[in-house]
């Protein structure tokens, strides 16, 4: 029996409709030269949210595969779509000001709403929020509210709300998925022992028995996998595993709220100059047209490699400090 009045699930499920709308526009979409094989791409994509659970993981892995092979014939490109003129944008733009900021400001402020205010509230016995998701249930709701609230200042439909989303969605293209994927490789890279590998390797050719050495190469490490796999939190099981728990925890008896830490921020560093990183990097420069796709990179590297070092420092001046 479902002791919670709004799981994780009711949003899955209106992410998939939400996806398989999409894809039939796509389909129906003339202007789109390959519009069955973008179609076919985020109706597999919905199916995945709105069935994933009860489907086999052969039957989830195949989809994955077609996914992933469609996005690489370049398979998922841009359609045709009901766009406003330069002066009507500018017009409309104008008119409402500040206020089209507002929605944009209703997720964070109801996501940390409900996550602070509502955690534990219960109605007739049932939890309000998902009790292992509800920061996650609460943006969610964020979201609804804020289209909603959009709906409204700019006197649009959800139909066109659609139309929006279909036209976004397409401009990210199969970057849309990787958070996803990338979450999935970092538990790959776990079960596959590269932590235990990393950890022999450093062992073995790096003087670790220098806390200096030691600091430099965990953060360093977590900077260049994140760069792999794209995400920190994919990157980070790896190098605690490999280097942060058995060495500096154990060996130099850091503070473990540190390490992790300041571990975290290093990894963000390298989210700031790969590719891999898509939804950060990839996707703004597709959605500002840039001609240079890297440019984003481009510009950020001249951030992440003093921050990188500044890390390295506060890590060794702090990580036996408290």
């Amino acid at each position: 029996m479902n002791s919670t009045i709004l799981p994780l699930d009711y949003f899955f499920i209106l992410l998939g409709v939400s996806l398989a709308v999409i894809s039939l526009m796509s389909f129906r979409d003339q202007g789109n030269p390959r519009r069955i094989a973008t179609g076919s791409f985020w109706a597999l994509y919905a199916t995945v949210f709105l069935v994933g659970d009860r489907l086999l993981p052969l039957v989830v892995g195949i989809i994955v595969v077609v996914m992933a092979l469609i996005a690489g014939l370049g398979g998922v490109s841009l359609g045709k779509y009901h766009l406003f003129t330069p002066e009507e944008r500018h017009n409309s733009a104008l008119k409402l000001g500040n206020r089209l900021l507002y929605p944009a400001l209703i997720i964070p402020f109801t996501t940390m709403i409900g996550s602070v205010l509502f955690q534990k509230t219960k109605i007739g016995g049932k939890f309000l929020l998902d009790q292992k998701n509800f920061t996650l249930v609460s943006l969610g709701v964020g979201c609804i509210v804020a289209l909603v609230v959009a709906c409204r200042f700019t006197k649009s439909t959800p139909v066109q709300a659609m139309r929006e989303s279909r036209r976004l969605i397409d401009s990210m293209g199969w970057a849309v998925v990787l958070p996803q994927m990338l979450a999935v490789l970092g538990l790959l890279f776990m079960d596959a022992g590269v932590g235990k590998a990393v950890a022999n390797v450093t062992t073995t050719y790096i003087p670790m028995d220098l806390k200096f050495v030691a600091v430099t190469v965990f953060c360093l490490g977590m900077a260049t996998f994140t760069m792999i796999m794209g995400n920190a939190f994919a990157a980070f099981p790896v190098m605690a595993g490999g280097v942060a728990i058995p060495i500096l925890v154990g060996v130099f008896h850091g503070n473990p709220a540190i390490v992790a830490a300041i571990g975290m921020f290093s990894g963000y560093c390298g989210t700031l100059m790969t590719p891999m990183a898509a939804n950060f990097n990839i996707v703004p420069a597709a959605l500002l047209e840039l001609p240079d796709k890297n440019d984003v990179i481009k510009v950020q590297i001249f951030t992440a490699l003093p921050l990188l070092a500044v890390n390295i420092c506060l890590m060794y001046l702090l990580m036996n400090a408290f």
